[in-house]
């Protein structure tokens, strides 16, 4: 739990999927900012399931374990019993 008792959300990927061409990290919709409500960075991972694409990211960090954050299995729901990678097996 976050301060305030809300849950603490938190996703990650692999650097090849970071660096896939098919990952977007959007600031912009059709050449213009994102608009309110939307208003955030945006994160879509193709190759994963709809649960690795992120709203509204707060920071970005580069980590080499998971153990020490939240649940220790690297996304929110990972954490409640989602398998870590969920896209496909084809690379």
């Amino acid at each position: 739990m976050a301060e305030g008792g809300e849950d603490f959300y938190y996703e990650s990927i692999d650097m090849e999927d970071a660096y896939h061409p098919q990952t977007i990290l959007a600031y912009q919709l059709n050449g213009k900012a994102l608009p309110i409500p939307r208003r955030a960075l945006r994160l879509r991972v193709e190759r994963q399931l709809g649960y690795k694409m992120a709203k509204f990211l707060m920071r970005i960090e580069l980590v080499d374990s998971f153990a020490s954050i939240a649940g220790g299995r690297g996304g929110y729901w990972e954490d409640n019993g989602y398998q870590w990678y969920a896209g496909s097996e084809i690379h």
